[in-house]
């Protein structure tokens, strides 16, 4: 492994955590490219349960460095509280050794929530299902070029000019909306006590990569959310504020487009936190089944996830985007006792033509067609090899590849970091 990226292949939740977690124990450097502390990753480690927001998933490795990049934005405050807490369960943390935030990355404060908070209440029925902490507000400030940078949190004369900037176009919008206005000093004293305590980490994180990069370094990037979220390739409006696809990989680094290595993560079924349009979704009986068997509630907010069916259209125009040369597929072991087991390989729209590609528009009105598989009955959670998987769940791993057009390299059946298997 020299440069690999894991992204989600749909729309997050896909398991991304343990993929990480395991391919982290080979990688010098460990680094998330976009997102804010809305996504989570879980990994199911000795000590236990360990979630992470936006600490990079390598952390739990000793010898892994792990970069918050330029992509994310990052609120302060939940970063300095997300490092006690894993200090706290014994975790070393170590700000510029082993923990680094780029300094191009751009900061949330509180404003941002109250704005996210209501604007989703403005939408009424249209609403995204964003998680209210701020993340969208934050990447609009950064492209209307009037947000705060987390470099800004150790220089106080530019903090102070960008306070100025940031606070007079706030308060008269704030104004406007019927919302408290901001407090310069207030402001300025916050985001400079987090900058002090975070100053040891915060660096050129892009410099640094691009010289381990050319040092034959072992870089692992690591997405949130997934590749349907994606702002610019996903399923608009209702999707996520970055860039989730591999698209973001190298802006959100600092790193140079190059050849890496793609793995795609999905689930061996479908899933979806917040509104949208999702094809396969389940509104019944079998979808709650489906819920409850695979735990699906959301990491970061404990939102119920919507569950549905295998879309094989949708990986594969996933796939196609993010350039994935192979899937990791998890989740195996929750089908067992679903019979049958359908996977979707095209959508109908209302007038009857017939798509097998994954569509801009009109998603919301197409009607999925399945290909239907028999389930299995077994317990996989034991299984280490791929010849040992009963013969449904084989034919089932083997109509997703052949459908997706994607190989199944390693296939997880259970939470634990050795419940894995690989081909």
């Amino acid at each position: 492994m020299s440069t690999t990226c894991v992204v989600g292949i749909l729309w997050g939740d896909e398991g991304k955590g343990k993929v990480i977690d395991y391919l982290a124990a080979e990688a010098d450097y460990v680094v998330r490219f976009g997102g804010g502390h809305n996504a989570g990753h879980t990994l199911i480690l000795p000590s236990g349960k360990c979630v992470l927001h936006l600490v990079p998933s390598g952390i739990v490795h000793d010898h892994t460095v792990n970069v918050i990049g330029n992509g994310v934005v990052v609120d302060p405050v939940h970063l300095v509280g997300e490092i006690a807490r894993l200090r706290e369960r014994g975790l070393s943390i170590d700000a510029g050794r082993n923990l680094l935030v780029s300094e191009r990355a751009h900061v949330i404060v509180a404003a941002h929530r109250a704005q996210d908070q209501w604007a989703e209440q403005q939408r009424g029925k249209g609403r995204i299902g964003t998680t209210g902490r701020g993340i969208g507000p934050a990447y609009a400030d950064r492209a209307g070029r009037l947000g705060l940078r987390v470099g800004d949190l150790i220089r106080p004369a530019s903090l102070r000019t960008a306070l100025e900037r940031f606070i007079g176009e706030k308060n008269a919008w704030f104004h406007a909306a019927g919302l408290p206005g901001l407090d310069a000093n207030e402001l300025f004293d916050g985001l400079s006590a987090t900058g002090e305590t975070l100053r040891p980490a915060i660096v050129d994180a892009g410099a640094v990569l691009r010289d381990a990069h050319k040092a034959g370094k072992r870089i692992l990037i690591e997405g949130a959310q997934g590749c349907l979220l994606d702002v610019e390739h996903g399923t608009y409006p209702f999707v996520t504020s970055s860039h989730a696809s591999t698209g973001g990989a190298f802006s959100g680094t600092g790193l140079p487009p190059h050849g890496m290595r793609v793995i795609g993560v999905c689930k061996a079924y479908a899933t979806r936190v917040g509104e949208g349009p999702f094809p396969t979704e389940l509104k019944n009986e079998t979808g709650d089944r489906l819920r409850t068997a695979g735990n699906e509630f959301g990491s970061t907010t404990g939102r119920p996830r919507r569950c549905g069916w295998f879309d094989a259209v949708a990986v594969r125009y996933a796939g196609e985007l993010s350039g994935a040369a192979e899937l990791t597929v998890t989740n195996l072991d929750v089908l067992k006792g679903f019979d049958p087991l359908p996977i979707a390989v095209a959508y109908r729209l209302a007038d009857g033509r017939r798509l097998d590609r994954f569509p801009a528009f009109d998603l919301a009105e197409v009607q999925p067609e399945f290909e239907t598989l028999p389930g299995f009955q077994e317990d996989l959670r034991q299984v280490r090899r791929f010849q040992d998987l009963p013969v449904a769940a084989r034919r089932y791993i083997e109509t997703i590849e052949l459908r997706t057009g994607l190989p199944v390299r390693t296939i997880s059946v259970g939470p634990e970091r050795q419940q894995v298997i690989l081909r």
